[in-house]
């Protein structure tokens, strides 16, 4: 039976203190997180550069939609890539798999070819994550078994700066792309993932067999119905694709609409799947009515934090002074600010959550994130108004000032949401629970990336004060709740054990 506990073995190597299959996932996601975050950098500035700059020429509103769906599908595609690792593949294997896919997705990206190879490359990318990103966390999870949630929270916190490192890929695929040429660019982030794979065949044998197995594999009857049923779901995809060419409304802004609405149902749809579900006990079903709120509060904070890849790209490319000692700095290198902040305060957050125990509960976390993202939104409108209009470029300061705030935010909420999701997940839905998880960040990039498109409508001013308050009127709400949170998850009676 493989080992579950994280504690390392008298004399072995560690990770700052975790065991080393932590550094194996750690350095795994750090690589995907470089190629995906480096391609998010630069994708809408390729999107609306003008063709003789070898660019799509795709209008600015378009563009953002398009952005905004392609990092929702991304995060969508989690909750059936953990299903095949629950019920086909086990973890292990998915994130294998979708690595490979991942890295073939830029290699199609990097072909100077035409909209197709972008179009393929993406539907690639999305694919590959859907089975890598719900996996490598449900592992990280897996090696916690049995352990208290502050050193989960703890084991999180140094993942997620991982991520963040991985984060800092504008530094070079931005300047591939912008100063060298885009399809240059999206190279890098396909030997970035290649990188990414070498080390996880390498570093696997750390990881003590988590994830060699799918929770429950499928029987020869589910398989059966598992096939009919999306050979059926496939016939009808490709029926309205055939339709929609036939009558001329297959176009960017109808896939982008659908496929916000699609994000925004198949939440509501599984949510419904796992209340009924008889393999979900009392008590899960208990912890799982917590969540929803949880699922709601993160969805609106990706709706404000992922704008930063759209309206604040192109924001700091138009309207911000980005010359620094003498030298003009591509405008995807402000997409650096925010990880670099992680970096800085993920140790300190990770001791915090240690420090602190369970006396800051999930949902007070998640409210002071909500209220500083949507302070952050608040400081954009101030920056958007020092602008006059749009003619004068404004310090890059303000953009510091408002990734601070979302920075903060960020490690209220997505390391301890990585971190909840495992520890509320029922038994039957461990892998599947990661997805749900990452559906919130679906819902809420879908839905920003249609809201953007107000921008132009209200004015960068009212847009980013609008979204801004709601964002910290939602904080406030949420912690009128947080005691009734607490007994639902079950967190009172952590804390009770705790003191006692």
């Amino acid at each position: 039976m493989a080992t579950t506990t994280s504690e390392p073995a008298p004399g072995g190597r560690t990770f700052f203190g975790h065991p080393w299959g932590l550094a194996t996932l750690f350095f795994t996601e750090m690589w995907e997180r470089f190629s995906f975050y480096g391609l998010r950098a630069i994708l809408v500035l390729f999107l609306i550069a003008p063709p003789s700059d070898s660019g799509l020429g795709m209008a600015e509103g378009t563009a953002k939609a398009l952005l905004g769906v392609y990092m929702a599908m991304v995060y969508f595609v989690a909750l059936p890539g953990g299903w095949v690792a629950d019920r086909v593949l086990g973890a292990r294997k998915a994130v294998l798999v979708g690595g490979f896919v991942i890295m073939t997705g830029h290699i199609s990206m990097a072909i100077p070819a035409g909209s197709g190879f972008v179009y393929l490359g993406l539907a690639l990318i999305i694919l590959g994550t859907g089975l890598l990103k719900p996996n490598i966390s449900t592992m990280v999870g897996k090696l916690y078994i049995g352990e208290d949630s502050a050193r989960r929270d703890s084991a999180f916190s140094l993942f997620y700066m991982g991520i963040n490192i991985g984060s800092l890929a504008p530094f070079v695929v931005g300047y591939l792309g912008q100063n060298v040429n885009w399809h240059l660019g999206f190279g890098a982030a396909a030997v970035g993932m290649a990188l990414g794979l070498v080390q996880y065949v390498l570093g696997s044998k750390h990881l003590r067999g988590v994830g060699d197995e799918p929770g429950h594999r499928l029987s020869p009857e589910e398989r059966s119905r598992f096939v009919r049923v999306f050979a059926v779901v496939a016939a009808v995809v490709v029926a309205i694709i055939l339709i929609a060419i036939a009558t001329g409304t297959l176009t960017v802004d109808a896939v982008t609409v659908a496929l916000t609405i699609l994000a925004i149902v198949v939440p509501v749809v599984y949510f419904g799947y796992m209340f009924r579900s008889h393999e979900v006990s009392a008590d899960e079903r208990t912890k799982l009515r917590a969540y929803v709120w949880l699922f709601l509060a993160a969805a609106l904070f990706w709706m404000i934090f992922d704008q930063a890849a759209g309206p604040l790209n192109i924001f700091a490319n138009d309207n911000v002074n980005l010359t620094v000692f003498g030298w003009h700095m591509p405008a995807s290198w402000t997409q650096n600010i925010n990880p670099i902040l992680v970096i800085a305060f993920s140790a300190f957050f990770a001791w915090l959550w240690l420090r602190l125990g369970n006396r800051a509960s999930t949902g007070m976390k998640f409210g002071v994130a909500l209220v500083l993202s949507g302070l952050s939104f608040v400081v954009m409108s101030l920056a958007s108004q020092a602008t006059h209009g749009g003619t004068v470029k404004v310090s890059l300061l303000w953009l510091v000032a408002v990734y601070l705030l979302q920075t903060l935010g960020e490690l209220c909420l997505s390391p301890v949401g990585l971190s909840v999701t495992t520890r509320l997940a029922p038994a039957a839905f461990a892998s599947q629970m990661m997805g749900v998880w990452f559906l919130a960040t679906a819902a809420g990039d879908a839905v920003g990336g249609q809201v953007a498109r107000l921008q132009d409508a209200w004015g960068n001013v009212t847009y980013f004060l609008v979204l801004g308050l709601f964002s910290v009127a939602a904080g406030v709400v949420l912690f009128l709740f947080v005691r009734s949170l607490r007994r639902l998850m079950g967190e009172g009676r952590e804390l009770a054990v705790t003191r006692h």
